[in-house]
């Protein structure tokens, strides 16, 4: 290790907790950040990672645009589980209208970082979910999203 911090080839996270596996949902706009974990339960979706270096920004924190675009994968797989659970799948699955993000906190390299969502409510045409952001369990964002189900 070095005096500015370990270097992404040097720092290895230890395993995540207990209940996440690797993330079952790939993308070409999260496979520079992988390893990711996801925690599936009956009425949510928990993503989780270790911050390493390319999750971070110039300043040596986790980066906001990762927070936001986990925490909109986060809330529309768990508004997806939740209809299905209740025997609403959407068909044409879910696609985002509006997120907005409150960025309350700072990661730094090495800390888990879980993204933890909430269910609101599905309408006619729209489904409503809200994340919280921890960081080694402290809250660092808090994210509210509405999808348009297809």
């Amino acid at each position: 290790m070095t005096q500015s911090g370990p270097s992404h080839t040097e720092f290895m996270p230890a395993e995540p907790p207990e209940g996440f596996a690797p993330h079952y949902r790939k993308s070409p706009l999260t496979d520079p950040w992988e390893p990711l974990f996801s925690r599936v339960l009956a009425d949510r979706v928990i993503i989780g990672l270790h911050v390493r270096e390319p999750h971070m920004n110039s300043r040596g924190m986790l980066h906001g645009g990762l927070i936001a675009a986990l925490a909109d994968n986060a809330m529309g797989l768990t508004c997806v589980q939740v209809m299905t659970r209740d025997g609403r799948k959407p068909a044409g699955g879910l696609v985002t209208v509006s997120m907005a993000t409150d960025f309350i906190g700072a990661a730094k390299l090495g800390q888990w970082i879980a993204f933890d969502t909430q269910y609101v409510k599905t309408g006619k045409t729209l489904c409503f979910a809200q994340a919280f952001v921890t960081a080694d369990g402290e809250v660092i964002a808090r994210a509210d999203a509405r999808f348009k189900v297809a």
